[in-house]
């Protein structure tokens, strides 16, 4: 198997299996507990704690809250700080998030709530003049995230972070979960307030991640219950799942290893571009803007789901990015903000890679892809 969806989740590495084995067998203790058995599985949670803190350049490991993973984080974050703010009733994010945030701020513009719908140009970017004129003293949050899930554009986190702050009050959360363990990320040097991420994503568990609640944020609990997590969040930690963030943490903040996923990634986009005709790449090509693992592609006039069940066939996983739903044909609202053409929109792949993927995964990728595209072209004509 080639596996080229690491936006979608990635591979668990060995040493984070390893760190995981032991609290699913003897060292079973419940961190809440006083005995030695309990107190022996706090520490864990603590050091992993800590290294996720590392990972993200928090201040203080302090600031890290361990969630179920990028959705809870997400949802945290947004209803968290409506409730906080009980008298400010309005609420700024972008056409283009994933949907734990896009479909929170839809059901909450039903629940009353105003909710400002930033939008992207052609490349993927933002207007940042909008998001100024948005703001007012009665914004409760905004929320942008990172890097998108489907481009891998980035957005300019820490200058949105300056004009929050300058012309309001509001809180401002990042969802940054396809973005740890691929750049760079300082929170203590940003004036972020909040930080999802998800351990699934940078080779840790499915079932865990983590919300980053700068010290001094005001931010109403998610769930009741016991005292867990400083009484942030209920609920008897996973500690399993949490070791195993914690050395999925310690194996991706090495980022040198990005240098080498960006030159497979580069080969991959620039010989799909020159060597199949109608081929384009959705969002900008300057690598300073851009995730450096992810390419999104598409094939004018060509069905993204067939593209994806021909290569699945010869086991190679890409995804279509939600680009194109078999039933009812509609482009992905990423690629509709961006304004990408319907004839280009369902014929998007987005290829995915990872620090595990090999040069030869590559040759057989670009060894099938031209056929595919043109034997595809051939039955629509």
């Amino acid at each position: 198997m080639i596996y080229l969806d690491n936006n979608a989740t990635t591979q668990v590495a060995p040493q984070v299996l390893d760190a995981m084995q032991p609290f699913l067998t003897a060292s079973f203790g419940n961190p809440s507990s006083a005995y030695s058995l309990g107190r022996d599985t706090r520490t864990i949670v603590e050091t992993a704690r800590e290294i996720v803190a590392d990972l993200l350049g928090a201040q203080s490991a302090s600031e890290i809250v361990f969630t179920s993973g990028g959705t809870e984080s997400d949802n945290w974050a947004i209803l968290g700080a409506v409730e906080a703010a009980s008298d400010k009733n309005h609420i700024i994010t972008t056409r283009v998030e994933h949907e734990a945030v896009r479909k929170l701020c839809e059901r909450l513009e039903t629940r009353g709530f105003r909710v400002t719908w930033l939008e992207v140009d052609e490349s993927g970017s933002l207007d940042l003049d909008a998001l100024r004129a948005a703001l007012s003293e009665d914004t409760a949050i905004v929320s942008v995230m990172l890097a998108n899930n489907e481009t891998g554009i980035l957005f300019p986190v820490e200058e949105i972070a300056r004009i929050v702050k300058e012309h309001s009050n509001a809180l401002f959360h990042v969802d940054g979960v396809n973005a740890a363990g691929k750049i760079p990320i300082n929170l203590k040097e940003s004036a972020i307030d909040l930080f999802s991420i998800s351990a699934h994503k940078f080779h840790g568990p499915k079932g865990i991640g983590a919300l980053y609640i700068r010290d001094g944020v005001n931010l109403s609990t998610f769930f009741s219950g016991g005292g867990q997590e400083s009484g942030r969040r209920a609920g008897t930690e996973a500690v399993h799942q949490i070791a195993g963030m914690g050395a999925a943490a310690d194996f991706v903040k090495d980022l040198s290893a990005m240098t080498g996923v960006k030159q497979l990634r580069d080969r991959l986009e620039n010989e799909i571009l020159n060597k199949i005709p109608n081929s384009r790449l959705n969002g900008t090509s300057d690598a300073a803007m851009r995730l450096p693992n992810t390419s999104s592609i598409s094939f004018e006039n060509v069905n993204g789901e067939m593209i994806l069940t021909q290569l699945d066939a010869l086991g190679i996983c890409v995804s279509t990015g939600s680009a194109c739903n078999s039933l009812d044909h509609k482009a992905s609202p990423v690629l509709q903000a961006m304004n990408v053409p319907y004839s280009w929109a369902m014929g998007a792949i987005r290829f995915s890679l990872g620090r595990f993927n090999k040069n030869d995964e590559i040759d057989r990728l670009l060894g099938v892809l031209p056929d595919i595209i043109s034997g595809l072209r051939a039955l629509s004509n």
